[in-house]
């Protein structure tokens, strides 16, 4: 696991496993909203496999941050070498994690939630409107969590 700790590829001062991260998290948004464009188009198999590949990814993903953080020394560890205000840097990483967990949670209730309503024949017809509904609220959250992940980022290893 010596690799993580090597030198990242996006050229600031992060790990690799840093840099694999947050380029999964900034490509999270677009990876959903492509998967609602086949709703959209009526693809709704095809919808709902890509949606649950990407959240079981994603799940993998932020296992793999974790383990790197923890294995890395901690938050203490990688605050270290930024020259930001570690109050504000501490506060933006608290939203960004109140935001994270949140959405995980919508999102896996959504899934689950989708999968029981299809088999009871509500996926597409009586329940879409409930479902679309969350779908909005999770892509939402992506799209808010993508976007703290990448300010943490930023300002862990850029400013």
């Amino acid at each position: 696991m010596n690799y993580m700790f090597q030198p990242g590829f996006l050229g600031t001062k992060a790990p690799f496993f840093m840099d694999f991260v947050t380029l999964i998290v900034a490509l999270l948004p677009l990876l959903v909203g492509m998967a609602i464009s086949f709703a959209k188009n009526r693809k709704y198999s095809l919808h709902a496999r890509v949606q649950w590949f990407i959240f079981i990814v994603s799940v993998i993903v932020v296992s793999y941050f974790e383990y790197g953080v923890r294995l890395g020394g901690g938050y203490e560890t990688f605050v270290q070498n930024t020259h930001v205000s570690h109050n504000y840097l501490f506060t933006v990483l608290v939203i960004h994690i109140i935001i994270s967990v949140l959405t995980l949670g919508i999102w896996a209730s959504t899934l689950f939630r989708a999968r029981s309503d299809a088999a009871q024949g509500g996926l597409p017809g009586s329940y879409s409107k409930v479902h679309k509904k969350s779908g909005i609220r999770t892509f939402i959250g992506i799209t808010l969590t993508s976007l703290t992940g990448i300010w943490v980022y930023l300002l862990l290893f850029v400013f």
